[in-house]
């Protein structure tokens, strides 16, 4: 059994412009790191011309598609009937992207046939993590 989901979708940018422009992006989740969703925007759609990769809790992708969740550097929530808009914040400017809903909630129902929600703790090797801790304090 895979222990990493990996499903493309289709974002379009919000910008000035009338069109908004489609730009590939992956969602990905790892169940060694069961918390975690990861988002990443190859290098031809970014501004710096290299992969961005933004982390997040599935928790908030989940809430997100509900109502307006998250106040940091990642906020989603609803968009009209079938899209999700996920802004990204950084020093250099805010992201805004709008993905089909449907795509997020195949998305997670993938993470959740993984790692059902409630039992990520199960899926935390703390042996492993606590000796990298030690190995990196000397």
């Amino acid at each position: 059994m895979s222990t990493v989901i990996e499903q493309p979708v289709e974002a379009r940018l919000v910008a000035a412009a009338p069109r908004m422009p489609s730009i590939p992006a992956t969602l990905r989740y790892d169940r060694r790191d069961p918390f975690a969703v990861r988002m990443t925007f190859p290098a031809p759609a970014t501004l710096e011309g290299v992969d961005v990769c933004w982390t997040f809790s599935r928790e908030l992708l989940t809430a997100g598609l509900q109502g307006p969740e998250g106040h940091g550097d990642v906020r989603v929530r609803p968009y009209g009937y079938d899209r999700t808009v996920l802004e990204f914040h950084a020093p250099e400017g805010t992201a805004v992207v709008h993905v089909r809903s449907g795509e997020i909630r195949r998305f997670l129902e993938a993470t959740n046939d993984l790692v059902p929600v409630g039992l990520e703790h199960l899926h935390f090797d703390l042996d492993h993590d606590l000796a990298e801790l030690m190995r990196d304090a000397c």
